[in-house]
């Protein structure tokens, strides 16, 4: 996702909201892949601000190839489009924090 405008100078605040359609891969222990795939809407905001809203038709279902990764200030794995930059690829300014928040669903009140 790519915002309409570039960011200026200084600190900013980067946030990537993923709301999934599915029930995630729970499913699969109800012998049920119904959970899995599924799309979803990306939310990208900058200082708190939405800047983007993307939907994202379906994800992917399971694991990542072994060579892709999370990659946190540099790409080192398949970029999505070769237009956009080739790897490795080395993010040059300076991040003060990474959060992840994780919610997962919950198929009963139980799990």
């Amino acid at each position: 996702m790519e915002g309409p405008q570039t960011l200026s100078p200084g600190k900013h605040v980067l946030e990537f909201d993923f709301k999934y359609d599915g029930l995630g891969i729970g499913t699969l222990a109800f012998n049920n892949v119904s959970g899995i795939g599924r799309g979803g809407t990306g939310v990208l905001k900058v200082d708190g601000q939405a800047v983007v809203t993307q939907q994202m038709e379906r994800t992917i279902p399971l694991l990542l190839q072994w060579d892709e990764n999370f990659d946190v200030g540099a790409d080192t794995g398949t970029p999505v489009d070769d237009g956009d930059y080739q790897v490795p690829f080395r993010f040059t300014g300076k991040l003060n924090k990474l959060t992840l928040t994780i919610d997962r669903p919950k198929l009963s009140p139980r799990t």
